[in-house]
């Protein structure tokens, strides 16, 4: 069972499309896209270890 949190987001539209066209550029979900761009913008500030993410994927084992 997955351990995500879910939220609204209300987002201005054209952000959105932007969004989903790049999302759909790398293979992603909208979903997925703004889960990974959240990921790397908390690592980039030191927010958020390398570590943590295979951490988690070793705790579900």
């Amino acid at each position: 069972m997955s351990n995500k949190k879910s939220f609204v987001l209300r987002i201005d539209e054209d952000v959105y499309k932007a969004l989903e066209k790049w999302a759909s550029d790398e293979f992603r979900s909208v979903n997925g896209q703004i889960e990974w761009l959240i990921d790397k913008a908390l690592k980039d500030a030191g927010r958020r270890k390398k570590a943590e993410k295979s951490d988690r994927a070793n705790d579900k084992k």
